[in-house]
């Protein structure tokens, strides 16, 4: 496996393969888990060649944030992928994404999804999410690219911005990867304390529930809605939101005549969860 630490060994990398070689792209931002692993299992299946990268992206973290407390385990998580069968990982420096600092960075902005869900509990999130995803697919240049569908809103959101930029990479959507007990897997999950860990999978069973009990009402959502929000605050959660949208353009889903998800974000202590289902 191939350790690209810097813009020109990552474009060398990618100029040497043949131009008939199809490359997958997994981009991370470390402490890897199986959810990770499992998009470097998907995309292997639709490449020739597979790159991830790990960069903790400063400029998706604002500044009351855990950016200085995000987990960095590097060489585990170079083990991981080189067991995976990760043929390079791009391990590039802040410097070598905003050469001239975040704030005179040039940024990407996707209108219309991002301004509600986590846009609008984290302000210039999802800028710092599409400014260096794009950045990162112009510089691997993949045919494809794997993102998890726990970050629904991220995914819808990138999709957009690569059909509105006429990006040339598939974008394929992996489906989350759960824990035994169904609380989806995030590096973020380390930060909770032994009860915080036994109680947090009830965050997934309550979606879950959520969204059997507004595909069974069809019309009634703001109550079923209401009664999750109860279950959770009751619980002990400090719920962010908890929102039925349709998943084409994160409109607010009073009925079930277009696709659906539920959406959740809630804090456990000061563990920030995220989750959905779709109805």
């Amino acid at each position: 496996m191939e350790i690209l630490r810097s813009l020109d060994a990552m474009r060398e990398w990618r100029a040497s393969l043949a131009p008939s070689q199809r490359v997958g792209f997994a981009p991370t931002m470390g402490n890897l888990h199986a959810g990770h692993i499992e998009l470097i299992n998907v995309i292997k299946q639709q490449s020739d060649v597979v790159v991830a990268s790990i960069f903790v992206n400063p400029m998706q973290f604002g500044g009351n944030e855990d950016l200085d407390a995000y987990p960095r385990t590097l060489e585990a998580d170079l083990a991981k992928l080189e067991a995976s069968g990760t043929a390079a990982v791009f391990t590039p420096t802040t410097t070598d994404i905003y050469p001239d600092g975040v704030s005179q960075h040039t940024a990407v902005d996707v209108p219309g999804l991002t301004d509600v869900l986590c846009g609008a509990s984290r302000p210039g999130h999802f800028r710092g999410v599409t400014t260096v995803v794009s950045k990162l697919l112009g510089i691997v240049r993949p045919h494809v690219a794997a993102f998890g569908a726990k970050d629904l809103q991220q995914v819808l959101v990138i999709k957009k911005m690569v059909r509105d930029l006429s990006i040339n990479t598939e974008i394929e959507v992996v489906p989350t990867v759960r824990e035994s007990d169904g609380l989806a897997m995030s590096s973020r999950n380390g930060y909770l304390s032994h009860d915080e860990r036994a109680l947090a999978p009830l965050f997934s069973r309550t979606l879950e529930e959520t969204a059997k009990r507004v595909a069974e009402s069809g019309s009634d959502v703001k109550t079923v809605i209401a009664e999750g929000k109860a279950i959770l605050t009751e619980a002990g959660f400090v719920v962010d939101y908890l929102e039925a949208r349709h998943t084409h353009d994160l409109s607010e889903a009073s009925s079930l005549n277009q696709e659906t998800a539920i959406f959740g974000a809630a804090f456990l202590g000061t563990t920030r969860l995220i989750d959905n289902r779709i109805v």
